[in-house]
């Protein structure tokens, strides 16, 4: 068992492309959790074109807990959170997606195990937790793609592909990503897992969007995720 790990700052990283209708909630959210630690949201615009950017611009002018980075053009989810990490300055870091499908009421529960000494990194399944229905071939991918990680790294992950990934800042530091886009997850879980730490899972809820409320990943990217687990156990270092 680890030492308890005390925390000053929480770095949450949210990456956010054309989500104008949700992000000021997220931020509400996140801001209205109750925690010990100082705040520091690290928001990156990745190319918005719907209004989100002009109202991220206006939040950050009058908020003196958010970093806000733009970039010019749509890079992907990959990239916005490799912005993120390095202009983040926590202690623990914790990835929050943009679009409410993930509950920040639940950074208590996710972050206790790293508190009390048990892991450096957490991982929030939305299949331990109550969730909301997911279509059906979008829960056999998770399933499959979870399958093949734990396969692949020698681990019994429920939900590699969850949105709520929870690390250190000396698991951060780590870490060599270069995926842009749908890459992200497994890249980060492979580069984890070989670096010899055991992530521990918690049960979250999941309140997963409707493709016309916004959802954009589709199977091409379940493709893109299965690649990338085979190139980082095969080929990456």
């Amino acid at each position: 068992m680890l030492e308890p790990r005390p925390i000053r700052r929480l770095s949450v990283l949210i990456p956010v492309f054309n989500e104008v209708r949700t992000v000021g909630e997220v931020l509400r959210r996140v801001r209205a959790v109750e925690l010990p630690y100082e705040l520091e949201l690290v928001v990156v615009d990745d190319g918005s074109t719907d209004g989100t950017r002009e109202l991220l611009q206006e939040e950050a002018a009058r908020s003196r807990d958010l970093v806000l980075i733009c970039h010019p053009e749509n890079r992907g989810k990959g990239a916005a959170i490799r912005s993120a990490l390095a202009a983040a300055s926590g202690d623990v870091l914790i990835v929050q997606d943009a679009d409410l499908e993930y509950d920040p009421r639940d950074y208590p529960r996710l972050l206790r195990p790293i508190v009390e000494g048990r892991s450096h990194v957490v991982y929030g399944s939305r299949f331990l937790g109550e969730h909301k229905a997911m279509y059906f071939w979008h829960w056999v991918g998770n399933r499959f793609l979870t399958l093949v990680t734990n396969l692949l790294y020698d681990t019994t992950l429920t939900d590699m592909e969850t949105g709520y990934k929870v690390f250190t800042a000396e698991v951060a530091r780590q870490l060599r990503l270069r995926s842009d886009r749908w890459g992200f997850d497994p890249e980060i879980t492979a580069q984890i897992l070989k670096r010899g730490y055991r992530i521990y899972e918690v049960p979250i809820s999941y309140n997963g969007r409707e493709y016309w409320e916004g959802k954009k990943i589709t199977w091409r990217d379940g493709l893109t995720v299965l690649w990338t687990l085979l190139r980082c156990r095969l080929f990456d270092r």
